[in-house]
């Protein structure tokens, strides 16, 4: 069986979320963590090692730490700079860098939690001002409000423990 692309369902992208639903997907990025963890609960090596389309589990793990961190920094400079260009990176090539093929999963669960418990504090300070503040994407060449972008990131974990979670009720773990 194909695994499919879009376990979490497709993403439909919320412009300018109310306040409550802004408190909603604050308190999921907040929780992303311990979903993550959850999600990989138990698994052997040979199962972190087990790939989901493109990548392992454990990539899957480690690409959540390393775009969270980056959308984390990408809100602090949208916070205190005018509308910043970010600098893009490119995800497949660093899955396959060593920390992302080899390193135990635990590292970026750590990471996680420190991070979304940081960026959660972050959110919850915003003002609605804060919210409409932006950042310019050069690789898709459009500006990007931060209440925009925060549905975006809780999609993303959403999506990615997804594919998780699809694999173990696949095999069966």
């Amino acid at each position: 069986m194909n695994p499919p692309k879009s376990p979490a369902g497709e993403y439909v992208r919320e412009p300018d979320p109310s306040p409550a639903r802004r408190a909603e997907l604050i308190a999921e990025v907040e929780q992303l963590p311990a979903v993550a963890r959850a999600a990989v609960a138990g698994l052997s090596r040979e199962r972190l090692d087990t790939k989901y389309r493109d990548w392992t589990v454990r990539q899957i793990v480690h690409h959540l730490a390393d775009s969270h961190m980056n959308a984390f920094v990408r809100f602090r400079l949208a916070l205190t700079e005018d509308t910043p260009t970010v600098k893009p990176y490119d995800e497949s090539r660093w899955a396959e860098l060593p920390d992302m093929t080899t390193a135990d999963v635990e590292l970026s669960l750590r990471l996680l939690e420190g991070l979304h418990a940081r960026w959660a504090i972050l959110l919850r300070g915003m003002s609605d001002a804060d919210f409409r503040r932006s950042y310019q994407h050069p690789e898709y060449q459009k500006i990007y409000s931060l209440a925009e972008v925060l549905g975006d990131y809780a999609h993303h974990g959403r999506h990615h423990t997804g594919q998780i979670r699809w694999l173990r009720q696949a095999k069966g773990w």
